[in-house]
Parts: structure tokens; sequence; C-alpha cells
């Protein structure tokens, strides 16, 4: 059995940014494949040349997203986001919410009032209360973390 290979410092700095290309070993690309400026483990840089490959040179796209180990439709998202934002496009973008969509500020009102009238009230309870009075189900960590940013903004 070969023996796995260390992360280089580059692909460890790739990893903690997000842009570490899953599947390195996709790219087929002669310019990614014989030369050592361009790197098949960043991704940014793999959908840029590719980009670069199908508007400039006009590589058919399905060639292009074969050569560069993507798929086709990661390839006309890539297309979009770059037209409309430019490189910072090509980043890839945190899933998931934003922030604690479920927690508006009339939920934490609410939260705080309950709060106030029953200082011994736990985060499980809250979650429970909520539910009753809004029909929302909310996480008990969520709630916790909620209530810890509001006191780091009072101080």
């Amino acid at each position: 059995m070969p023996k796995a290979r260390r992360p280089t410092t580059k692909e460890i700095a790739l990893q903690q940014e997000g842009v570490l290309n899953p599947h390195p070993e996709r790219v087929h690309d002669p310019e990614f494949t014989g030369n050592d400026f361009f790197d098949p483990h960043d991704l940014v840089q793999v959908k840029y040349e590719l980009l670069r490959r199908v508007e400039v040179e006009g590589q058919p796209l399905a060639a292009a997203a074969a050569a560069f180990g993507l798929s086709r439709p990661s390839v006309y998202k890539a297309q979009v986001a770059f037209a409309r934002e430019g490189l910072p496009g090509l980043l890839p973008q945190r899933r998931g919410p934003r922030r604690a969509h479920k927690l508006s500020e009339e939920v934490m009102a609410y939260v705080e009032e309950e709060q106030q009238s029953d200082p011994s009230l736990r985060a499980p309870a809250l979650a429970a209360r909520i539910y009753q009075q809004f029909g929302i189900q909310v996480h008990p960590r969520s709630i916790e973390r909620a209530l810890a940013c509001q006191q780091k903004k009072r101080r």
C-alpha cells in the first residue's frame, strides 16, 4: 500500500481558505500537468483558467470542463459568478444561513421578556416556548449563541 504524501504548506493554506480543489487528480489540462505555476490544488486558479480557455481561446465548454476536472453545471455557475463579481466570485461561498435567521428581533425580544419574568429559564425551555409562541423550531444552542452575542453588544 503506497504511503500517503503530506500536504504542502500551500495546500494547507488553500484548505484553510476553503479553496483547496478536492479532486486535483481530475485536472488533466497540459498547463496544469507540466508547469509549476499552474497548481491543480488551487480551485480558484483552476476555475479562472478554465473560464479563460472557454471565453478567450474559444475552447468548447464541455471539453474544457473535462480537462479541468469540473462538471458543466459548476462551470456555468462559475461563469455567472465571474461575470457578476469578477475573481472574488470564484471563491467558494459558505453554505447555509448567514445569520440566526429564525431568531428575529421579535423572537429575541420574546426571549428577553421570558428570561426577565423567569431568570431560571434555560435554552431548552426557551426553545419549547418559542415553538409554542411562534411555531418555530430553534436549537437550544442557537439560543445560547444569540444570547451571548447580545450580551457582548451590551458591554
